[in-house]
């Protein structure tokens, strides 16, 4: 007779906190562009319909596996021209080494009001792919993005305690700031992972790729160098002792 009191205890608290999720903010990915150079774009709907909510600043915390990377001198530019504010947390990034190299990759992405709704801020971020290992199998290779963290910086408490996580994060105010703030981060609905198709070489391809890549290589330094030869201007100066 003592155990039914529990169950029915444990069943309101699973109803209560599927409630609560339901009202928690909502956040929709969805990749842009094709082939190796690709756009997230993420965009948070905080079910808020107060004017106060515009005066929060929200900011994405998106983890990158080692297969993607951000350009840092790319997101300078945006920066330039007001079109993305993102703020790299890893240390240096290597563009040039291959997936099996590289390192996962955790950028902070300040967002931007959506002037369609009220309650909604968005961000933009630029992905490149990185080149992996040849493959015996079909050619592709899928890369999983997982979810984005939502952190939100009020004066003023807007959201339910419910949507709140118990621990703050301590980043940077703004991404031209040095000032640390105490952000909060916010429980979500489910968000679909996205997938990302990138396009890999046959292991079977490899030597005629590398006696093409040779030949060409050899071929274009002879053209050069005879070029030169034919029409250079070579002057030898003798140095004095």
């Amino acid at each position: 007779m003592d155990i039914l009191p529990l169950w029915i205890i444990y069943l309101l608290c699973i109803v209560q906190y599927t409630h609560a999720q339901n009202k928690c903010p909502e956040v929709m990915q969805q990749l842009l562009k094709d082939g190796f150079h690709r756009d997230v774009l993420i965009k948070v709907n905080l079910g808020i319909f107060d004017e106060g909510i515009r005066s929060c600043t929200v900011a994405t915390k998106v983890h990158l596996p080692k297969g993607l990377y951000v350009d840092p001198y790319e997101l300078i530019s945006l920066q330039k021209y007001n079109l993305t504010e993102a703020l790299v947390i890893s240390d240096n990034i290597d563009l040039e080494v291959p997936e099996y190299l590289a390192t996962d990759i955790s950028v902070l992405v300040y967002m931007k009001p959506d002037p369609e709704c009220q309650s909604c801020f968005k961000a933009l971020l630029p992905l490149h792919c990185r080149y992996h290992r040849p493959t015996k199998d079909d050619g592709r290779i899928f890369i999983v993005l997982k979810s984005p963290e939502i952190l939100i910086n009020c004066q003023k408490s807007f959201l339910s305690v419910d949507c709140l996580k118990e621990t703050e994060i301590e980043v940077p105010c703004t991404q031209k700031s040095i000032n640390m703030c105490y952000w909060d981060s916010l429980k979500l609905k489910t968000v679909k992972k996205l997938k990302l198709q990138i396009p890999v070489g046959f292991n079977h391809h490899l030597p005629l790729v590398c006696t093409g890549t040779l030949i060409t290589t050899i071929l274009c330094s002879s053209l050069i160098l005879s070029s030169l030869c034919k029409h250079g201007h070579f002057f030898f100066v003798q140095g004095s002792l």
